[in-house]
């Protein structure tokens, strides 16, 4: 059983087949019969766990398991503890409500790259660094959740998946790492 830890750069799609237009993790990763445990968009970055084991996989997943995942989060703005409390709290997004989440204020890690392109700035616009942590992860969930809380994402970055996180496991965009599974 092969368990991968990949730091998805920024606009590489999440998947292997071939895309019309922008680069997958086939260009990073040539270990046939591999596939990913979840998805991050194109536009968000991190970490991107991969498996060729089914049972894993799902484990990872799918949300029964409640794996945490934690997600660095560059926004505009500087919020305030009443949109903290919004966001750690369930917010109905119209097609789904959010579970409760823990939300931190964070200054940027000393760990974090630079992203290549740079997110836009604003001279009249602070921005500001969150750590959110869920134990779902629905389609664009946090960019949705912080809009809602009118604090628009810039930056998404998963850092960690379960016990697994790239603060511990330092990988660059693109640069990936084989781990070995803890037997039960």
């Amino acid at each position: 059983m092969k368990l991968i830890l990949l730091n998805k750069p920024y606009n590489v799609m999440c998947q292997f087949s071939d895309h019309p237009s922008r680069p997958t993790l086939a260009d990073y990763v040539k270990i046939p019969g591999v596939y990913p445990a979840g998805r991050l968009d194109a536009d968000s970055e991190g970490l991107v766990l991969l498996t060729d084991d089914g049972q894993l996989q799902h484990s990872i997943s799918h949300p029964d398991h409640k794996q945490a995942k934690t997600y660095l989060v560059q926004v505009e703005g500087k919020p305030t503890a009443q949109q903290l409390k919004l966001l750690s709290q369930p917010i109905d997004l119209g097609d789904f409500v959010t579970k409760t989440c823990i939300v931190k204020h964070i200054n940027a890690p000393e760990w974090l790259w630079l992203r290549d392109p740079p997110i836009r700035q604003r001279a009249d616009i602070p921005t500001s660094w969150l750590c959110i942590i869920l134990s779902e992860g629905k389609n664009r969930q946090v960019r949705r959740m912080t809009a809602a809380a009118g604090l628009p994402t810039l930056r998404l970055i998963r850092s960690a998946i379960g016990n697994f996180s790239l603060e511990s496991h330092p990988l660059l965009p693109g640069e990936w790492m084989e781990v070995q599974m803890q037997q039960k």
